[in-house]
């Protein structure tokens, strides 16, 4: 079962609309190359993030942008946006029920589940958009200033 990424790659397009907003062209193209992508991909990204009331884009110019701050943007609201109600942890339910194991561990394991969704909801709920910009940032300074001592 592969694991969706649109939750990922949904920041990943909104942080790109931030760190590149006036520095290069915001076509469906270059962000799609950040993402490693198709800009079809990438034009369907932005149909469901300006569905979701996270960006403005007008049909034929390369200038989406955000409507609301990132400060103001939880992980948490792209996340149910992105994901829905999807949840975080699949468990299998084609086990053996006659197995001591098989028949009992779906109701255990979603108890778990649950817990764990919760607290992940709630880390969420508590990092914004800009906090992820802000290590983006961080990290590519520190990269660059590796480099850059590399190459002396």
């Amino acid at each position: 079962m592969k694991v969706s990424t649109r939750f990922s790659d949904s920041i990943h397009l909104l942080a790109f609309l931030v760190i590149y907003k006036g520095k290069i062209t915001l076509s469906s193209s270059n962000i799609a190359s950040s993402l490693n992508t198709s800009p079809v991909v990438v034009r369907r990204m932005m149909a469901n993030l300006r569905d979701a009331g996270f960006i403005k884009t007008t049909h034929g110019s390369p200038d989406p942008e955000l409507l609301r701050k990132p400060d103001q943007i939880s992980l948490l609201e792209l996340y149910l946006a992105t994901e829905g109600n999807s949840p975080l942890f699949a468990i299998d339910h084609e086990t053996n029920p006659a197995c001591t194991v098989g028949g009992n561990i779906q109701p255990t394991l979603i108890d778990y589940f649950s817990h764990a969704e919760t607290a992940a909801e709630a880390v969420l709920d508590k990092i914004s958009l800009q906090d992820v910009i802000d290590t983006i940032l961080v990290k590519d300074a520190k990269k660059r200033a590796e480099q850059n001592k590399a190459q002396d």
